[in-house]
């Protein structure tokens, strides 16, 4: 599979499979394609060559429509789209029609009440009425990732989920993405920069570089000082802990 804009492959010769209950890790340096790689698995956007099947339908064959109502996704182009002004219990409920406004539709009391379960479970209880541009950005996070939960989705993406948190805010959503991935939630891919954003428990990674695959697999052989200094261009030491990751620039790289 391949992405082309503007004269230029940003995803080329992609081959990948994401199976059911698998936490995925996606992880590369700016502009190696790991949000339009999310933004193909969420059908937002179609592949200039090649064939993608999410979710055993074929993006191009099927209506994307309904396919996004079985995919939870995160990212900062759709938190843009949300109107500041509208309750955090609205924007969940929106995702019951795919959609980023409540104006055009009706929710039943059963809808409203999974929204506010929705909230609950990443520590927003009390938060319904609160305008969503109110919020701080880690509050706004979570409200995002609820909304995911709502239509108990088949796959989860989340572009990003953690940036531009404080360290409190960050370790605060970590750990209910930690406590997320345990329980029995569809498979999950979650972009980031930065390793030491990864939630504990996630059990794959996909490295890209320059919009193609450079490692793929287990995330105890894919993260690793080797691949990573490939894919950012600098001798990177890696170190991982209790489930979690980090890496810092080898000694003497400089």
């Amino acid at each position: 599979m391949g992405v082309r804009r503007e004269g230029r492959w940003i995803l080329d010769q992609i081959d990948w499979t994401v199976r059911a209950g698998e936490r995925w890790a996606i992880v590369g340096a700016n502009g190696s394609g790991k949000t339009t790689l999310l933004e193909v698995a969420s059908t937002y956007l179609w592949p200039s060559r090649g064939e993608v099947s999410v979710l055993e339908a074929t993006i191009g064959r099927t209506d994307a429509r309904e396919l996004r109502r079985r995919i939870g996704y995160v990212s900062s182009a759709l938190a843009s789209g949300i109107e500041p002004a509208l309750p955090a219990l609205d924007v969940v409920l929106t995702a019951r029609h795919a959609a980023l406004a409540p104006w055009w539709v009706r929710f039943s009391p059963a809808d409203r009440e999974r929204a506010i379960e929705a909230l609950a479970r990443l520590g927003l209880a009390g938060f319904e009425a609160r305008a969503f541009g109110t919020l701080s950005s880690g509050e706004s996070s979570r409200v995002l990732i609820a909304r995911t939960l709502m239509t108990e989705p088949d796959l989860l993406l989340l572009d990003e989920p953690a940036a531009g948190l404080d360290l409190g805010a960050r370790e605060d959503l970590l750990a209910r993405l930690t406590v997320l991935a345990a329980g029995p939630t569809p498979a999950i891919a979650l972009v980031t920069h930065h390793l030491e954003e990864i939630p504990a428990g996630f059990d794959r990674a996909l490295i890209l570089a320059a919009g193609r695959v450079l490692a793929s697999g287990s995330i105890e052989t894919v993260v690793t000082g080797p691949n990573l200094s490939a894919a950012f261009g600098l001798a990177l030491g890696v170190d991982a802990r209790d489930g979690r990751y980090s890496a810092r620039a080898a000694a003497g790289s400089g």
